[in-house]
Parts: structure tokens; sequence; C-alpha cells
């Protein structure tokens, strides 16, 4: 009944597993137990939550919520007025999801195993709790009642209802005993495969070993492991061995981050193939986990009456069926395919030359090495440079210029009280307006380390919420991301693609502090799927912008404001168009499938967004013509960030997504096929100078 809340880059998003991590928290005075953000070196516990002074606290949070939640249940099964029943079901929600969403965080990044293990244990008890809630039919009959009296309700809580009832039954609640039964179980055994498919990749990265150390470029020594081999064949240890010349080698492993590097930086051909078709080819008990995830979700869809998984999850989206999206992919790739093709031909030819091999013919493991290659030498662009004007502290410097711009607030660093953060690498921020005050908080977590998250994300901690005419709940949130250290200096420096990252999930996390909705229920991200990567979408331009470049973008050493020059040699690289194509579909690009490989074990997109995958390129489209129709001719004006505040980041979800779309961009931003709604293509393809 309640939509999950962590919304990550390129790997995840802001996804309505109701069933799974949902929403709730009580009313009437309970605010007491929550998070404490601001007393002044007071001691408290992780994330500000008083519970959570040690790992152990984690049972108490679980306890107390629901407890709390359960005093919620008795006052609803009163029914009392519908304004108070959605209100009461909104602070049952928000009880939940403050152990569900913090328990997620901590699992993710809590270096201690012990914070780590009890997390893991505080998210299966809040589960087993879910359940009871989503299968309560008093809640469901009072949230019935609720939605009928719609004309006693403000727009938002009518919408609230609506939805809350439609999550009801997307879990099956208005089924006979016995094929809710049946729904539960799959449900159960869903969550479970997810589970293990997302182990599975954690525990079995693969790895490759390659000799000598000279195959591998120097500023990559710091992400592997030395192995050594003995140059007679002897194995260590044997006679032989003895007597023979010790190499020295790496282990490779091929997980996301390092594999990208290896892919990119490597001029060894061989070596990148080893680790391409290691990296796509594990972990392989994915191959069965994968088998039975699709056939749950199939009969999970058919038990709902739907004819696959895809209509049940597009469903409730923009989209509305999987024959609105296909045809929308179809058309969008016809259109791109061509442009493609001739990219595909200009990075053969390029790898030709380089390689002194006429015939040479271009691999999936060519791609990444060869399309940086020719960016750098048609445009002149030596990313050691331009990573050279991009010091991480500068670049959160560019998000505070950003925000002051655009909306006239201001992001100052808090100091953390003690036992509130996970790592000494975290800083806290509060995002202050001079009218409005304290708009929300923000963790940064932006440094790799062993055993941390893998990927880019903002993971939600607490949504806002209106608590009375006089106090507001303010949203919390934490911005994770792995970006390292050069092994020859203690500064960390970003490519622009990092850059671009770091603005992308900066949007989402805008998209929660900006958010001021009566219910958390749609407080920031918890959106329509296709409409949730927007704001991330939209913020990546900013990156790419020299009127706010040339406001923090400065050289790490000499302090020299970046070039405009360099940054037209950027503008003038084009998006990547075989890329895009290949997030439409695969069989649409230009690229050999390399026998063996099997990209899909380990793409977790799969387990969030199931068919929901197309809402990248929704956003792209949305970014696309917001940007050039608002945002461009001025982007960091306070009128600009008004309209954006105003018709859009405030509301949420609290607003039908085509209404917001149009309000602010005008009715040219989308169409209507059937029963659903697509996005305009014509900015985006314009950007991609077809």
């Amino acid at each position: 009944m309640f939509p999950s809340s962590s919304v990550t880059s390129r790997t995840q998003s802001s996804k309505r597993m109701w069933k799974l991590t949902s929403r709730f928290r009580p009313h009437i005075n309970s605010n007491s137990w929550l998070i404490r953000h601001f007393s002044s070196g007071e001691a408290t516990g992780l994330y500000g939550f008083d519970h959570l002074k040690t790992a152990k606290g984690f049972q108490r949070f679980v306890a107390d919520a629901i407890e709390r939640s359960g005093e919620l249940v008795s006052y609803i099964s009163g029914m009392p007025s519908s304004p108070e029943i959605i209100k009461a079901m909104d602070e049952i929600s928000d009880t939940v999801c403050c152990v569900v969403d913090s328990a997620e965080l901590c699992r993710q990044t809590h270096p201690d195993r012990e914070f780590v293990e009890a997390a893991h244990k505080a998210a299966i008890d809040m589960n087993d709790y879910l359940h009871q809630l989503n299968t309560n039919h008093t809640l469901y009959a009072a949230v019935r009642k609720a939605e009928q009296d719609s004309n006693l309700l403000t727009e938002e809580a009518s919408r609230t209802a609506h939805h809350l009832r439609m999550d009801f039954e997307r879990g099956g609640i208005h089924l006979d005993p016995e094929k809710l039964e049946k729904v539960n179980n799959l449900t159960t055994n869903i969550f479970q495969l997810c589970s293990e498919f997302s182990e599975n990749i954690a525990d079995d990265p693969g790895h490759v070993d390659i000799f000598p150390v000279s195959r591998i470029p120097r500023h990559l020594h710091h992400l592997l492991t030395p192995v050594y081999r003995f140059s007679s064949g002897g194995l260590r240890g044997s006679k032989r061995a003895a007597h023979a010349s010790k190499q020295k080698g790496f282990r490779i492993p091929t997980d996301q981050r390092t594999l990208s590097s290896i892919l990119q930086w490597t001029s060894d051909e061989e070596v990148r193939k080893m680790v391409y078709v290691e990296g796509n080819s594990v972990p392989q008990a994915n191959h069965g986990v994968l088998e039975k995830l699709i056939a749950s979700r199939h009969e999970l869809a058919q038990m709902m009456g739907c004819n696959s998984y895809a209509d049940f999850m597009v469903e409730p989206n923009l989209a509305k069926s999987p024959k609105v999206v296909t045809s929308f992919l179809q058309e969008l790739s016809r259109t791109v395919k061509p442009k493609a093709d001739q990219e595909f031909i200009a990075i053969r030819d390029f790898k030709r030359e380089k390689c002194g091999d006429k015939s040479a013919e271009l691999e999936p493991w060519d791609e990444t090495y060869y399309t940086s290659m020719m960016k750098s030498s048609v445009n002149d662009v030596d990313t050691s440079v331009v990573a050279s004007y991009f010091p991480l502290p500068q670049c959160i410097e560019g998000l505070k210029v950003l925000v002051e711009s655009l909306f006239g607030a201001t992001f100052h660093t808090v100091p953390l009280a003690p036992g509130e953060s996970w790592h000494p690498d975290v800083i806290k921020m509060s995002l202050h307006h001079p009218d409005e005050g304290d708009l929300g908080y923000l963790y940064l977590d932006l440094y790799s380390r062993k055993g941390k998250y893998p990927g880019c994300a903002s993971f939600a901690i607490k949504g806002g919420r209106k608590i009375s005419d006089t106090e507001y709940q303010l949203p919390v949130l934490a911005l994770v991301c792995n970006f390292s250290r050069a092994s020859d200096s203690s500064v960390v420096k970003l490519n622009h693609s990092e850059v671009e990252v770091l603005f992308h999930e900066f949007g989402h996390a805008l998209h929660s502090l900006l958010s001021r909705t009566d219910y958390q229920h749609f407080s920031g991200t918890r959106v329509a799927l296709d409409l949730a990567e927007m704001p991330s979408n939209l913020f990546e331009y900013y990156a790419w912008d020299y009127r706010l470049l040339k406001r923090f973008a400065r050289h790490h050493s000499t302090g020299e404001t970046i070039p405009e020059k360099l940054v037209k040699s950027l503008q003038a690289t084009p998006r990547d168009v075989s890329k895009l194509v290949a997030e439409l579909k695969r069989e649409h690009t230009s690229w050999n499938h390399v026998e063996g490989t099997h990209w899909h074990i380990r793409f977790s997109h799969l387990l969030n967004y199931g068919a929901g995958y197309y809402s990248y390129i929704y956003a792209k489209c949305f970014a696309s013509t917001i940007w050039q129709s608002v945002c461009e001719e001025d982007p960091l004006s306070l009128s600009t960030g008004t309209l954006l505040r105003e018709k859009f980041f405030k509301h949420g979800g609290a607003k039908d997504p085509g209404e917001l779309l149009k309000d602010l961009a005008g009715k040219e931003i989308i169409s209507v096929h059937g029963e659903g709604i697509v996005p305009a293509t014509t900015c985006l393809l314009n950007e991609l100078t077809l």
C-alpha cells in the first residue's frame, strides 16, 4: 500500500513496492520518539534517532514502531471522520518508513557489521508486520469509506485515499481468502528471490588474474589486489617453485565500478575482453533465481487479473499499458537507429586507424575504451585536465551556488551530534530559506570504501508531512556516492561524467527537500514511476552549462576558473546515441552479443523496476523539454527556480503527474495514446543532432 523511497542513480529509482517497503505512522502527539536533529552536541543515535545509539537499538526501534502503529490501527477501527482516517493512515506509514528506510541506509553504508546485521533483521521484522497491515480488512474498509467521502476531503487527501485503496487492492485484499493467501505467498517469494538475486551479485562479483602488472594502467593499480605466480609453472610451495622466479600480477574484481574503469583505460584488448566476459557472466546462480522470479511475477499478475507482469507494473504509471510503452520505444528507436549506426561505424573506423588493422571489428569490450579516446581526440579533451577543475569540495560548492541562485535558499554545514553519523567522511547540511526557515536536512556520504553500497543513490530517512497548521515535519535524506581518490593525490577529483552523476542525484535530493505535501505518502520522489527520474535528469543539464560551471569549477592547485573553451569542447561531444538505443532495447543496437555472457543476471533494475525501466527514457524526454522551454534561457535565475518549485517540486506526488508536467512546460510536453501518456521527443532528438 505504500511506496518505497530509495532513489538511486542508474541502479534503482523510487518504486511502489507497497507490499514490501511500506509507509505508515501514528497520530496524536506521538512525535517524541522520533528523530532529533538539532540539539547542539547532545548525544543521539544514528540519523538522529535516539533508539539507534547501539546496534541493538534496532530491536526497540521496530518494537516501538509496531506498538504505535497498533494504537493507530485501533483508532482507525473506530471509524473516525474521513480526514482523520487519512491522517492516521499516513502517520502509520511514516512510523513504519522511519524504520524501513533507516534500516536500508544502514545495511548499505554502515561499516560496522553488527549494525548491518541488526538493520537486516529489522527489515525482515518490519516486512512481516507490513504483511499484517496490508491484509487488514478494517483498514481497507476505512480507506474505502474515506474515498467515498471525497467531498469532505482536500484534493490531496482525496488523492491519498484513492491511492491507498488502489494499493490495498494491488495486494489482493479484495480477493477471496484462498486467492489472497496465494498472492501473499507469491509476494513473499518474490521478496526473497529479489534479496537472493542482490546478494548473489554482491557475493560473486567475479575476477580475473592478469600477468604481468604492466598490462594494467598504473593509475588503476590502487583498485586491484596483487597476486603472484612462478614463471616456471611451479605452484607456490612446490619443490619446483623454490627455484622459480616469482611474477607479480593483479586480481581484477569484475564488480561494476572496477569493470568500468578497466574497460575505459586499459589499452590491452585481451585484458578488456577477459574482464568484459567475466563481468557479464556472473553470478551464475542468478540464472535460476531469475527464472523463478519471472515465473512468480507472472503468476502474481495473473492472480490479479492481468495478462502479464508488465501489465500489472505499468498500469499505475503515466504510460498505463505495455502497448503504449512498446509503441513509444519502437518509434524512438527507429528514429535514432540510423544515427547510432553512423556512430558505430565512426568508432569502428577510429579503432582500425589506431590499431593499424583495416579489417578489425568493433567488439563490446571496445565501446568504452574507443568512445572515450575518440571523444578526447576529436574534441581535444584530456579527461585528466577536465578532472583537475572538479575537486569534490568545489563541486559541493557548485550545488550550493545552484540552490541559492534558483531558490534563494542556502546549504549550511551543521555539526553532527555524537552518535548521529555512521562514518567520519559523512557531513550534514541543512537547506535554509531566509523567509521559510529550514527546509530539510541532507547527509552527504560521497567517498568510496570497502563494503559500502557500490553505486550512487539518494536514500530517504524521513519524508515531509504536515503535522498541524503550525508544524511541518522536515524531510531528511542521505546522498550516497562512491568517488575515489587517485593513488597519487589526497584530493578527490571528479571526471565530468561523475559531476553529471552528482548533479543527477542532487536532483533527486532536491525533489524531496523542496516538496511540501500534506502527506508523506506523496512526499518528494513518491510519484509515478515514469516521472520519478525527471528532476534528476533535468539537473544533469546544469553540469554542462558554463553559466554555472564558471562559478565553481576551479583548478585544484592554481585556482584558475575552468576555461570556456574546455567546456565547449565537452559540449561538442554529442550525447551517446548508441547508449540511448541500448537503454531502449539491446537488440536495437549495432553491437554484437558475446556468446557465453549474460548481462541480465547482474542487472539489478530487474528487481526494482520490473517492467518499468523505460522510465529513464521518459525522464530524458521530459527533462529535455523542460530544460529548453523553462530553464535554458536563464537557468540560474530566481524566476526560473520559483517556476520549478511552485509548479513541480513542492507538489511531490500529490497532483496528477500529467497535469504537473503541463502546468510547468505546456501541454505539448505530453501526448495521449489510448489511456496512456507518452512524452514529446522533439527536444531530445534535437539534442542528439538528428
